[in-house]
């Protein structure tokens, strides 16, 4: 689904990714780690095209199509997905037309697509004015939903959420990516793999969004680079204990 390949990227002339590789394959999640500054959220905006983030070297391959040098609603139009940590305030705009935008002109039903996610009595709002941050989330998970991307990009889905919300959004992200209960159990795991069509890259600071959701790798980037790359909660367990640091030194 994605193949990132000794990417480099600057921002205002900064190097803040260096030589990152990473694989994810059809179905896949993946959870990713790192310390406040690390590029984290850079690597999701590079993937998705954003402006200010200059690729000097390597290459992003999406269903086996380089997207470097792709601008962003090619990318979005081939099935690329965000959902933003803080994302704008759209005055203007009400939120079940940009549900609307984001179906793409496929008929979808607005309003039972937005009983799920408890979001009815925001449609005919501004996007994101006066939200909390939990329904910030649920608004970013909507569009998704609508959006029905093949890669799912998640930037800290659980921050400024409380607990009744992430179990709420946990659940939603699973039926996204086609984990929810409906899953077949009876297939072995690697053919339960292939049956799913989405993949995702979710970015998390704490860690809490690996209770709510499963993931089938974890990475761990430092300093830009990508140091680590193994089981999500091997990961997690390791960092609670040591810190990022001791963590990485283990993998040098």
């Amino acid at each position: 689904m994605l193949l990132i390949e000794e990417l480099a990227v600057e921002v205002g002339g900064k190097p803040i990714l260096k030589n990152v590789n990473m694989e994810i394959p059809k179905g896949e999640t993946h959870i990713l780690f790192g310390p406040n500054g690390s590029g984290k959220t850079s690597l999701l905006m590079t993937i998705m095209g954003f402006g200010g983030y200059v690729v000097t070297r390597g290459r992003i391959v999406f269903k086996g199509e380089d997207i470097t040098r792709m601008p962003i609603y090619e990318r979005a139009r081939l099935g690329v997905g965000i959902s933003f940590q803080r994302p704008p305030t759209i005055n203007g705009l009400k939120t079940r037309s940009i549900v609307e935008i984001c179906a793409r002109g496929r008929e979808i039903d607005v309003e039972k697509l937005s009983e799920k996610l408890n979001f009815k009595n925001f449609l005919d709002r501004d996007v994101n004015h006066n939200f909390s941050g939990g329904e910030i989330k649920r608004s970013e998970l909507l569009q998704l939903m609508a959006q029905q991307p093949d890669l799912v990009l998640l930037d800290e889905p659980e921050s400024g959420v409380d607990l009744e919300s992430i179990v709420l959004l946990g659940e939603t992200i699973n039926t996204l990516l086609g984990r929810g209960l409906s899953q077949p159990t009876v297939l072995p795991h690697k053919d339960v793999i292939a049956s799913r069509a989405k993949s995702a890259l979710v970015i998390t600071h704490t860690g809490h969004i690996l209770d709510y959701i499963t993931a089938d790798k974890g990475h761990v980037l430092y300093n830009g680079r990508v140091r680590c790359s193994r089981n999500a909660r091997e990961i997690l367990k390791w960092i609670r204990e040591y810190g990022y640091e001791e963590c990485v030194k283990c993998t040098i």
